[in-house]
């Protein structure tokens, strides 16, 4: 099943001019659909966002209060978008940011946002409903409990599990992340509970693993936090890719089985992909689709309900990885005798 997220304002609508394509979504749908079969099964596969919202609650059981309440704050959310996105360069000017191009104030991003993962709790639900579901939008693996960063303002990966495990629908999960950059929300969030188990292939050098190890206050970044798995590919590398991430999944098959595993489908480590800091990791077409097999295959024959989230993926063909997995994941879901075959 594939879950299409509310339509929303694009970032350039904010003023921000981060790379994004404001029509990746709909350039997936328009592929997936240019397929006779899947289009004749349209009804079946594709899912609107529904009614779940991330509440105060749900948001505390993740973050500080002094961050959520930043984040309610109408006063001061505006400068957690201005810090999460890095809008302003360290001489206080505006960083592709242009404030004449925005048509609406930037804290109301936040509020889009968090429409954005009421779509992630849906989206586990409905993995644990159909088996498989992905999400063309969430993975915002960057945020940290008490700040944002690299484009994320909430962490909405850990929030979902967190959601699902106070409702006593889920009691672990694991979270695969293949994201050309580390997951290290992600990993700080959850480190040292055994309930999630994470796992991150990436740049073995770049953002965020470019920054001081040590914040100003003194205290040790938690981008430095490692995850249960890592997996650093460094430059050149990209022909380890595949038998590096087979060695990390037999390891990560070591841990006990999940209730539900999510992974963080990373669009930006493909050639094509536009933005300047994911340029270390340079995938072929046919190497993402061979990663996206590896890890399909690898939760089908434990039968592990996985939800995935379309995260990371900047420019004009970041579409292209996408439709290429979700067209062959719909085909095997739904099966032939759906699809008339």
């Amino acid at each position: 099943m594939v879950l299409r997220p509310r339509s929303h304002p694009s970032l350039r609508d904010y003023g921000i001019m981060v790379p994004v394509s404001p029509d990746t979504t709909a350039r997936i749908l328009e592929d997936l659909v240019s397929d006779p079969k899947l289009a004749r099964a349209q009804e079946r596969w594709l899912l609107e966002r529904d009614a779940t919202t991330v509440t105060r609650e749900d948001a505390l059981r993740v973050h500080t209060k002094e961050y959520v309440d930043r984040l309610w704050d109408p006063t001061s959310r505006e400068y957690v978008v201005m810090e999460g996105y890095e809008l302003r360069a360290p001489d206080g000017s505006y960083h592709r940011y242009d404030p004449n191009r925005g048509r609406i104030p930037l804290g109301r991003l936040v509020d889009q946002l968090l429409d954005v993962a009421g779509g992630t709790i849906q989206v586990l639900r409905a993995a644990l409903d159909y088996g498989r579901a992905f999400y063309l939008a969430g993975g915002m693996h960057h945020a940290m409990a008490d700040q944002p960063g690299g484009f994320c303002i909430i962490n909405d990966i850990v929030i979902a599990a967190r959601a699902l495990q106070a409702s006593a629908t889920i009691e672990s999960a694991w979270i695969i992340d293949t994201d050309a950059h580390k997951g290290d929300g992600t990993a700080a969030l959850t480190h040292g509970d055994t309930s999630i188990t994470t796992l991150s292939v990436h740049m073995a050098e770049g953002w965020p693993l470019d920054q001081p190890a040590v914040r100003p206050d003194g205290t040790r970044n938690p981008s430095f936090t490692p995850s249960d798995i890592d997996v650093p590919i460094a430059s050149g590398e990209e022909g380890r890719y595949i038998p590096r991430l087979e060695e990390a999944l037999e390891a990560l098959d070591e841990f006990p089985r999940p209730d539900v595993a999510v992974v963080v489908y990373g669009a930006d480590p493909y050639e094509h992909d536009g933005l300047p800091s994911a340029g270390l990791l340079r995938l072929p077409l046919e190497t993402m689709g061979v990663r996206d097999r590896l890890i399909l295959d690898f939760l089908t024959a434990r039968d592990i309900p996985t939800a995935y989230l379309r995260s990371g993926g900047y420019g004009e063909r970041a579409w292209e990885p996408v439709a290429q997995f979700v067209a062959q994941f719909l085909h095997e879901t739904l099966g032939h005798q759906t699809l008339g075959e």
